[in-house]
């Protein structure tokens, strides 16, 4: 059995994905440059997304630094204003939360992450978040995980990462941690090969967590 269990958290916990590439689509739109979607899920695993595109084809880097925190205005008012909430997610939680310790290892900015959270009954469950100003090297590099596990002080066999990205797996792999996938729509397509278990809600977890070596 899994004593800790890290989650990533979009597209995970809250369903953000679409909303943070519709962000920076809306972004480069307004300077004339089309972002690709199918080139972006290509991307992410990489830890790429939403400017490399546009590196490539020869826009600037100033212009590329205004428009980061026109991306950012972007996605908090879909955070605000769209459904992004998981069915299920509270309850699974709440079971969860009687066999394992749980924490949240994301690349969100803390200003999103309290923002998606100002009313909502994820934070309760967890016993910290690590939100990307708290580590220096983002996934898929393995810090973010590490730093998850020295938090809880605990060892990468009885712990479980939980994603919904190739990038976040990669990071998991990396840092030695048994990573299970829960199906995203928006990132589906992304190659999942090195995954211990993959599943479609996750009302799943509850079984693997508790029969996983």
């Amino acid at each position: 059995m899994k004593k800790y269990v890290l989650f990533d958290h979009d597209g995970v916990l809250v369903d953000t994905e679409f909303w943070y590439f519709t962000a920076g689509e809306r972004a480069l739109a307004d300077v004339g440059f089309t972002l690709d979607r199918e080139q972006y899920l290509r991307d992410m695993p990489q830890g790429l997304a939403t400017w490399a595109q546009a590196r490539a084809a020869g826009v600037d880097e100033q212009t590329i630094s205004r428009q980061r925190p026109v991306r950012d205005a972007y996605y908090q008012e879909y955070l605000r204003t769209e459904a992004i909430e998981i069915d299920g997610v509270v309850d699974t939680l709440a079971e969860l939360s009687r066999h394992v310790r749980m924490a949240i290892v994301t690349t969100s900015k803390r200003v999103d992450f309290d923002l998606i959270h100002e009313s909502r009954q994820i934070r309760p469950f967890m016993e910290f978040v690590l939100a990307r100003e708290d580590y220096e090297h983002a996934k898929p590099h393995p810090e973010p995980y590490l730093a998850g596990l020295e938090r809880f002080g605990a060892g990468a066999a009885e712990t479980l990462v939980v994603e919904d990205s190739a990038r976040g797996l990669s990071s998991a792999v990396a840092a030695g941690i048994d990573c299970v996938i829960v199906h995203n729509e928006f990132t589906k397509a992304q190659d999942f090969s090195r995954a211990g278990h993959r599943i479609e809600s996750l009302s799943e977890l509850k079984e693997i967590i508790l029969h996983a070596a």
